[in-house]
């Protein structure tokens, strides 16, 4: 069974960092291309950033890109996001995503907000 647990989430002041990580099971984790999505209650999700299985080809959303760093250890099964300079609209429930045997999986987010 493919799980997903995101963590690292929290309250922050604008300006500041977090990192989340999400722990990965139940698939060859290595084999896998994974990514970051987030989403504001009440809105569709926004992709923000993927990483392929070996960790050589990365992407960012515009609304991210220079502030936000992917990266994954493969020998440990996590996915980690590093947020910088964060701002009010960077308020989310952040998820890892993945595609495994035809079906998309999500698991469980982590909720950053941004606020004074």
């Amino acid at each position: 069974e493919v799980q997903l647990q995101a963590s690292g989430g929290g309250l922050v002041q604008p300006g500041g960092s977090l990192r989340l990580s999400c722990a990965a099971s139940g698939f060859t984790f290595g084999n896998n291309d994974m990514n970051w999505v987030r989403q504001v209650p009440g809105k569709g999700p926004e992709y923000i950033s993927g990483i392929n299985s070996g960790g050589t080809s990365i992407y960012y959303a515009d609304s991210v890109k220079g502030r936000f760093s992917i990266s994954r250890d493969n020998a440990e099964n996590m996915l980690y996001l590093q947020t910088n300079n964060l701002k009010p609209e960077d308020t989310a429930v952040y998820y890892c995503l993945t595609y495994n045997n035809n079906a998309y999986y999500t698991g469980q987010g982590t909720l950053v907000t941004v606020s004074s």
